[in-house]
């Protein structure tokens, strides 16, 4: 299928154009508009145990929509994220990607949905006792609030909780504070995540938590 990312980075939307047999799934309400012949059909997300783990523990939706074009002609179909902020694609290639909750948005056939134990430091840090774990071979859109970069990790990386978006698997993350006790609570940064291991990470360039704050302060 075709698509196109468009209006990055603030207001990024994917247009699709699915060809005759094409089909891609979704998460629940990420569909701004389809073609009237385009057909939706509506499952648990990666199998029941395993939605029920990623909605009451990894804070991600019960159920995803699959859209498929059973016609003869291309038809369009718009999927977009909930935040303000950029959409990316990557492309797995019999490989794996673990998510934030909240960052996944959809992906093509041939790719496989999962959690796994994503530890208790990821819990401490707001992100849920479970991480959503795609493999296989296809494509993977996925969201961020504010702009969305690709980094290598090499060694070590400290960065903030509320920034990564999505990681390869053989990185290993250790919620710790910013400084010392004192110093955590003073310097506004709390928790930070000591990535550590060879591979991709994806961070957004504002934080959802930074947002919430700043509100409050100006209520």
């Amino acid at each position: 299928m075709k698509y196109e990312i468009r209006y990055k980075p603030a207001f990024a939307t994917v247009f699709l154009t699915l060809q005759p047999g094409d089909r891609i799934t979704a998460e629940a309400g990420a569909m701004v508009s389809m073609a009237s012949r385009v057909s939706m059909t509506t499952q648990f997300s990666g199998g029941l145990i395993s939605a029920l783990l990623k909605t009451f523990l990894g804070g991600e939706s019960l159920f995803v929509n699959e859209f498929k074009n059973a016609t003869g002609e291309p038809l369009e179909l718009v999927l977009s994220q909930g935040t303000i902020g950029d959409v990316a694609v990557v492309e797995l290639n019999n490989n794996e990607i673990c998510f934030q909750p909240g960052a996944y948005l959809a992906h093509t056939p041939g790719i496989r949905m999962g959690v796994s134990w994503a530890g208790f430091s990821s819990w401490l840090s707001g992100e849920g006792l479970f991480k959503l774990k795609l493999s296989g071979k296809g494509l993977v859109f996925f969201g961020g609030y504010g702009g969305v970069t690709q980094r290598r990790v090499n060694g070590d990386l400290v960065v903030d909780t509320g920034h990564l978006v999505a990681y390869d698997p053989q990185i290993k993350m250790n919620i710790q504070m910013a400084g010392g006790l004192v110093g955590s609570v003073t310097s506004g940064e709390g928790l930070v995540n000591r990535l550590s291991g060879q591979g991709r990470i994806y961070l957004q360039s504002r934080s959802v938590d930074g947002l919430v704050r700043f509100v409050r302060s100006k209520i």
